[in-house]
């Protein structure tokens, strides 16, 4: 089945071309010129994705976020914008946006960060940068649209929120990302290059210290004395999520 992509673009030129290069990139789209039409549509046929236009009459980008969040939405949602400013672009992602492309942009990086978007919220195939640990790694993840428990965690996924056992967990975005990444694919390491695709969309290089500073922070979150610890190092390949 193809992926559905919910567009939405006051701009009729601008949307006219993407919705053309995005059926032919292989994705059943919805194009809409405005935000009431975009909440409409997203309440009604559940896209795997949205792609907003931040400046539209009436209700903007921004506002469609803020309410599909506020609903517990956590559908994928990347932001088209002609605003640059850094404050522009943290208040898009306070208000619920996973992503940024700045016009004028190439078609080539909107599929890239869609691609990246929708590689978040789904498993690592077998054979796609995951190696199972075996059967002690101890049961499968029970997952579902709102929640994972895995490795004696629970995640609330349209609430954002996490617990170790009873005590919940304070994560930052990518924090509580990666944690899920894991969670979702429990008891299989992770190399490191999958990991930096479905957490930020691109692999920093083999010198870069971000995932494992990101590790460092999720593990003194988790961690407890005289408990397993949950996140193992797998030298030279990358992290495992299990219960020893």
């Amino acid at each position: 089945m193809p992926q559905t992509v919910l567009l939405a673009e006051d701009d009729r030129a601008i949307r006219h071309a993407l919705e053309r290069a995005l059926t032919l990139e292989g994705y059943e789209v919805t194009a809409v010129a405005d935000g009431v039409e975009a909440l409409a549509h997203a309440h009604r046929t559940h896209p795997d994705v949205l792609l907003l236009d931040v400046m539209m009459p009436g209700i903007d980008g921004l506002q469609v976020c803020r309410v599909l969040r506020a609903e517990g939405d956590r559908t994928p949602i990347l932001m088209l914008t002609a605003l640059v400013e850094t404050a522009d672009r943290i208040a898009g992602l306070d208000a619920g946006a996973d992503d940024y492309v700045v016009k004028p942009f190439d078609v080539e990086e909107v599929f890239a960060r869609l691609r990246a978007l929708l590689r978040r919220t789904s498993p690592v195939p077998a054979g796609g940068g995951g190696v199972s640990v075996g059967a002690d790694s101890g049961r499968e993840p029970q997952i579902s649209d709102r929640q994972i428990e895995a490795a004696g965690l629970r995640m609330d996924l349209q609430a954002r929120r996490a617990w170790r056992g009873r005590r919940e967990l304070e994560l930052t975005r990518t924090e509580f990302e990666l944690l899920e990444l894991l969670a979702r694919n429990a008891g299989i390491v992770l190399d490191h290059s999958t990991i930096y695709d479905r957490i930020w969309g691109y692999d920093f290089g083999p010198g870069s210290k971000n995932l494992a500073v990101y590790v460092g922070y999720l593990r003194r979150k988790l961690d407890e004395p005289g408990a397993p610890q949950l996140i193992h190092t797998v030298r030279g390949v990358g992290y495992v999520l299990r219960e020893d």
